[in-house]
């Protein structure tokens, strides 16, 4: 579209129909951006359990989202000046939108049912790259392409076509933020998923027919409102409870699904198989009961307390219920402590219950603890003779949190003196594979920078034992075998000779052996090198080829990294002397880098220190677009006042560097969990400023005289996007757990100071 002083004059009434159509459009866009968010975060949350929970999958399926979006953005914005009727093709968007919505929830809990995959299998990253875009990309790429619809649409009123893109995305990013905060506080403590669904399409079908009134074609117009209509009593007529019924049936088809919640953080399912009842947390199986592995809740409920002189004080950290604590409630004991990740398995253990379980509860000796374990164990002023961890495989950040440097810190200022700290780790006594080794030896590593003994009993599963004060290397079988037998301890499995094949010394030589050349990389709380073996671990079961090239990558350092982004840099300049507007368009994809990467790098640090993200990702992305929002609102309303709009460009992008190394400091050195929460909301909200910023002024300065807005708004936005999605990709999968927050943040300051040197370069040969 041209500018105000060259289109032709319009009528009063003319005048007054676009303002309508204006003012209409406002209230769209928010309901869009509201729209978003809902669809953007259920998605999420559906895909998390079906995925097993794993928050680094949270990058790709991130990814897949903006990528999607960028399609519809780019395509759209391509095609948009062609389009004769723009606002038929809005409605036509909103009230697809609307359908899709529903499906794609629906496709994100039954997939694996529609694909023949039992629900408990857990899938490679191929498999979850492909599925997530398959149930995204026809949701987003609706979502995306509205926004090029409607900043042309806004356009034809004739403001200034940067303030038109920059407007339209202020709008699209305050119903974001009111979607996060309606999310989080209203309809997830409130609604299921399909019930919060249904409201938000029937508000877009509403949205789409109060639209229709601006189709001039009369015939087109009725058309699309019967369409409308006929989609709104379609909707009213499918019940919300009977999709979630009917999903969740097809989820855990086969299992004998009893019941499934929701808790802020993460979801429960409690399955009843001939009698034996399991519990699954976001997708994985943690509890059986009645009759669980009678092997390892003796051997890792006795070995511990064993090791100790005389234990009084046990802290049980997850997983405890329904046989470990059964067996250390056998011992002279004077308290036990016992702390679910998620206080709502408790719960549901107590609803239902076995003989075991009631056995277990009712000992006036346990104390049951409804807080997170971390939690506790940070805030408590106990201390404690042994702690166990139930836990196993570190394969989300969830889990993580237990087995890192920083929690084994806080264990140690917990225990008592000659206090030993337990727990287990997946072990082999034929072949130990290379991720194996490496999955128990960043953890060791981890454990030795903090205790000055740490004993490894190797079998099918490595039990880990590690004490400042004890010596746990001279505890001979023998003298374990004399401890059961004074203390009366009746067990099936401990036998003398069990014992001495269990503690055997070949075993802890071959384990030692096998263990040479493991990788001298310590689990960190933001470095979470475990969770990435056991990435590893899982595709090479599912995408072996996968497998490899991840193991390969496990060696990226920050010099391969600069190595590249040289070579990179170097096409782009050459690449620039026939495009002058590229220094604009890289500016903005290294900004969409920034944007996703940051935000990641923030809600892991969320997960780790607070871990109810499930519950708070919805309230985390709002902040985050708020801080857009407030950017692009305050940019937008003095770009015609900019008189040097290159320079300031190049002095944001400065002012992003200087903010990521200031973000690395902070989080590097974050120590509290409930003291330091307003620091999160500030912390989120400053990236998505620091965007907001720049995104109206990148598309002043890219439009220049032409004013070609519909295909500006599609090429930045995508270009934003695309920058996204490759941090989504990299970022949650790579740089994290192998490089760690701080060099990934270092990452972003390089992109930064080389979209600087892009942009000068720019201004000295006057090219923008």
């Amino acid at each position: 579209m041209i500018g105000q002083a060259n289109r032709p004059a319009l009528s009063f009434s003319g005048y007054c129909f676009q303002k309508k159509m204006q003012n209409a459009l406002i209230f769209s866009t928010l309901i869009i951006g509201l729209s978003g968010i809902v669809a953007q975060v259920l998605i999420l949350r559906e895909l998390l359990v079906s995925f097993y929970g794993n928050e680094l999958t949270l990058g790709i399926i991130l990814a897949n989202w903006v990528l999607a979006e960028a399609l519809g953005v780019f395509i759209i914005g391509k095609l948009i000046n062609r389009i004769k009727n723009k606002v038929v093709l809005f409605v036509f968007l909103q009230v697809t939108f609307s359908f899709l919505l529903p499906a794609a929830v629906y496709l994100s809990r039954t997939f694996k049912g529609i694909l023949g995959i039992p629900f408990a299998l857990a899938l490679g990253l191929y498999a979850v790259c492909g599925i997530s875009l398959l149930v995204i990309i026809p949701v987003a790429f609706c979502h995306g392409a509205l926004f090029s619809v409607s900043t042309k649409i806004y356009s034809l009123c004739g403001k200034n076509p940067a303030q038109c893109i920059g407007r339209v995305y202020t709008w699209e990013t305050i119903g974001t933020l009111t979607g996060g905060i309606i999310l989080t506080y209203l309809f997830i403590p409130l609604l299921n998923s399909f019930q919060i669904t249904s409201i938000i399409s029937l508000v877009n079908l509403l949205s789409a027919l109060f639209f229709v009134r601006f189709i001039v074609s009369r015939r087109i117009k009725y058309t699309a409102f019967a369409a409308c209509i006929v989609c709104i009593v379609l909707f009213l007529n499918v019940s919300p409870g009977t999709m979630q019924r009917s999903s969740i049936e097809k989820q855990w088809q086969g299992f004998g699904l009893i019941v499934t919640r929701n808790s802020i953080y993460g979801n429960i399912a409690v399955t009843d198989k001939e009698g034996q009842k399991t519990f699954f947390y976001n997708g994985s199986p943690i509890i059986t009961t009645p009759y669980p592995d009678i092997t390892f809740a003796e051997d890792f409920g006795n070995l511990p307390l064993l090791f100790h002189p005389r234990p009084k004080q046990i802290l049980v950290i997850s997983a405890g219920a329904g046989g470990l604590i059964n067996e250390i409630l056998k011992y002279p004991i004077e308290r036990i402590d016992y702390a679910e990740l998620d206080p709502l398995i408790i719960k549901m253990l107590k609803v239902y219950p076995s003989t075991l379980t009631q056995g277990e509860f009712s000992d006036r000796r346990l104390s049951l603890v409804n807080s997170d374990g971390r939690k506790f164990l940070y805030k408590t002023a106990n201390r404690y003779d042994v702690i166990l961890i139930g836990l196993s495989r570190p394969s989300d950040l969830t889990t993580n949190r237990l087995f890192t440097q920083e929690f084994f810190a806080l264990a140690k200022s917990k225990l008592r003196p000659k206090g030993i700290l337990a727990f287990w780790l997946p072990g082999s006594l034929t072949y130990l594979s290379r991720e194996l080794r490496d999955l128990n030896a960043c953890i060791l590593n981890a454990l030795k920078r903090n205790f000055g003994n740490a004993r490894v009993i190797p079998g099918d599963y490595n039990i880990i034992l590690a004490s400042d004060a004890a010596d746990l290397t001279e505890v001979t079988p023998l003298a374990l075998s004399q401890k059961l037998s004074h203390l009366r301890i009746n067990t099936r499995l401990l036998t003398p000779a069990y014992l001495d094949y269990r503690m055997n010394t070949r075993w802890l030589d071959w384990f030692n052996r096998s263990s040479l050349g493991a990788t001298k990389k310590i689990n960190r709380d933001l470095q979470p090198f475990a969770v990435f073996q056991m990435l590893i671990l899982w595709n090479k079961e599912f995408s072996p080829k996968l497998a490899r090239a991840l193991g390969v990558l496990q060696e990226l350092n920050l010099k391969l990294i600069l190595i590249a982004l040289a070579i990179v840099y170097g096409l782009l300049l050459l690449v620039s002397r026939r495009r002058p507007k590229l220094p604009v368009v890289y500016c903005i994809v290294t900004t969409g880098f920034f944007g996703m990467l940051t935000s990641l790098l923030l809600i892991f640090s969320f997960q780790v220190f607070y871990g109810y993200l499930y519950y708070m990702l919805g309230l985390l992305i709002a902040i985050f677009m708020a801080g857009i929002a407030a950017g692009s609102i305050l940019i937008t309303r003095r770009i015609s006042l900019v008189r040097a709009p290159l320079n300031l460009l190049m002095g944001f992008e400065g002012g992003i560097a200087i903010f990521t190394l200031i973000l690395a400091w902070i989080l590097t050195r974050f120590s509290g969990w409930v003291s330091s929460y307003w620091i999160f909301t500030a912390l989120f909200f400053i990236p998505g400023f620091l965007m907001g910023l720049e995104f109206p002024l990148a598309s002043h300065l890219y439009i220049g005289k032409k004013g070609e807005v519909g295909s500006t708004a599609g090429l930045l936005y995508a270009a934003d996007l695309l920058g996204g999605w490759v941090a989504g990709i990299l970022g949650g999968i790579f740089f994290l757990p192998i490089l760690g927050l701080f060099n990934t943040c270092l990452i972003i300051v390089l992109l930064k100071l080389s979209s600087v040197l892009m942009l000068a370069r720019a201004a000295v040969l006057k090219i923008l």
